[in-house]
């Protein structure tokens, strides 16, 4: 997970809204040490932004472990303050140049004490926090301010709470858009062989942690992108819109949910649970959506249920009579992407070192790939190995290395869904991307607390397997690189660089490369904490 400092004023209330309703003194085991309501509060507002991502609202543990009372006090107090303060060698990171020593000190003794139970959310009150900006009748026919809107890119500026609009031509930064806090995932209409909607990518949809769920229209100009916004969650991660154009999703880690949309109006529709029984058998309260997507072939999403271990193949042709196909693989699902054909979806199972494999037309498991610890490809890659044919990758939140796998069952049946090769790199990452036109794999290694590999990223040869360069994006103390993303014509590489410690003031930049010959080529600057980036071209036809 992604940190930086807490911030004051606009995120206190945001986090307010999120966690509005809980208990404010929880019935800790006797053993916990004591704390004030007051501690208890920021406690329980920092565990929110830092820690409920891996770890669950209730703490029962996911993609990290479970950190309940009768877990956290056999470790004791100082045992888990050396913990935050210098992470773990299975891929959570250091938080000694992100929290203070008392902040540290505070989070320790709050996950010993029982957790707070989070209030629900019904469609009433989603209906009440829903604002339009822009009417959809007042909708422009034709873009308003002259750019190459295909080549934009929609940066995640993670600590305000707001996206960045740059064009990909000129290199300028057109707009700061305040979506929800610390933005996760924003997607738009993407390309689809059976649906046709009109002018994809034009709309995007972004999700913020605390669940507010913003619609942006290109076409406009940038003091009116912003045209619609809902509350859909007090925690969630995820957004996807249907291949019509018609739907959006959104998916929840608290409440346990996942809510449909009107994608014109961004009304809430209908509101579906995601609790049930995990492929182990148990019944499962905290199960979260941690992805959706929409399905190229099929009028459908694919929404992940990180919990209960099986990804939901959900049928938008019919909202009222709502199909879903419940698909067993294994815990926790997270984040994945499309083979090239879009047939079948590659998602990480992190808890279960594993690939999972889903084939979206017969609607059902097609593999599981053995893998290192926890994979976690982000957006994916697919390219072309030369002995292999074609092939998709990862990166790993445990360990340093790069999987990669075969992914042509028609054209290369003896090499599907097996491990093709595996590349050791310098440290855990969370990203990997490529695009059609370029020889080289890129992987961050983001989760690494060493902040020479932390600060670089690697570049991978797609033809000897091997890296061929490391590139340190910065040598500044409590700066991180993170995140790539190639232009529309593959030309360039844009990668992040920012300060998790401060959020006050302007804390980042984008670093461009020469996609062929790998030299800086230009950098953006003034930009609050940049993590993901996000091609409009590339992003909407599926290109990884």
């Amino acid at each position: 997970m992604f940190k930086t400092k807490l911030r004051t004023s606009a995120l206190s209330m945001a986090v307010g809204l999120a966690i509005s309703g809980m208990a404010t003194t929880a019935g800790a085991a006797d053993q916990a040490p004591k704390m004030s309501e007051a501690d208890f509060e920021k406690g329980k507002s920092l565990y929110f932004q830092r820690c409920a991502g891996c770890h669950g609202t209730l703490r029962k543990g996911a993609t990290g472990k479970s950190l309940e009372p009768k877990n956290t006090i056999k470790l004791g107090q100082k045992r888990l303050e050396k913990i935050i303060t210098y992470g773990t060698e299975g891929g959570m990171n250091n938080f000694d140049d992100i929290m203070s020593k008392e902040e540290i000190t505070l989070m320790a003794k709050y996950i010993q004490q029982e957790p707070p139970i989070p209030p629900e959310m019904s469609l009433s009150l989603m209906k009440e926090r829903h604002k339009v900006y822009v009417d959809p009748k007042d909708y422009p026919s034709k873009p308003m301010h002259g750019r190459n809107w295909e080549n934009f890119f929609l940066v995640i500026e993670r600590d305000v709470g707001k996206i960045a609009i740059v064009d990909g031509d000129k290199k300028e930064v057109i707009a700061h858009i305040p979506t929800g806090y610390a933005v996760h995932v924003l997607k738009a209409v993407e390309h689809h062989e059976t649906l046709k909607s009109e002018n994809p990518g034009r709309f995007w949809y972004i999700m913020g942690r605390d669940g507010m769920m913003t619609k942006v229209d290109l076409w406009q100009t940038p003091d009116k992108m912003k045209v619609a916004q809902v509350q859909v969650a007090y925690d969630a991660r995820d957004v996807a819109v249907s291949g019509d154009g018609k739907y959006v999703i959104g998916g929840g880690y608290w409440p346990p949910h996942f809510v449909i949309l009107d994608a014109k109006t961004m009304e809430p529709l209908k509101v579906v649970s995601a609790r049930g029984v995990n492929v182990d058998g148990d019944y499962v309260n905290e199960s979260r959506v941690a992805a959706v997507y929409d399905t190229p072939l099929a009028p459908t999403w694919l929404v992940s249920m990180k919990e209960l271990g099986q990804m939901w193949q959900v049928d938008y042709s019919d909202l009222d009579n709502l199909q879903v196909t419940m698909i067993d693989s294994a815990k926790y699902l997270h984040d994945g992407f499309f083979d090239p054909t879009g047939r079948y979806f590659q998602i990480a199972a992190n808890a279960s070192d594993k690939m999972v494999v889903i084939d979206t037309v017969d609607r059902k498991l097609e593999a599981m790939i053995d893998t290192d610890k926890k994979p976690h490809p982000g957006p994916g890659a697919n390219w072309i190995d030369p002995k292999c044919g074609p092939v998709g990758g990862t990166t790993h939140l445990g360990v340093g290395k790069v999987t990669v796998w075969g992914n042509d069952p028609k054209g290369h049946p003896d090499q599907a869904w097996k491990v093709c090769y595996e590349v050791e790199t310098d440290g855990a990452g969370v990203f990997i991307r490529t695009h059609p036109k370029s020889d080289y794999v890129w992987a961050d290694q983001t989760k690494h607390p060493e902040p020479e590999v932390q600060q670089s990223i690697q570049v991978i040869s797609k033809k000897t397997r091997e890296i061929v360069k490391t590139i340190r994006l910065t040598e500044t103390e409590g700066y991180a690189a993170v995140h790539i993303e190639f232009n529309a014509d593959g030309s360039e590489v844009w990668t992040s660089v920012w300060n998790r410690k401060d959020s006050k003031k302007p804390n980042g930049e984008i670093i461009i490369f020469d996609a062929k010959t790998l030299k800086e080529k230009a950098r953006i600057k003034g930009l609050y904490a940049p993590t993901g980036k996000f091609n409009v071209h590339n992003r909407v036809h599926h290109v990884t």
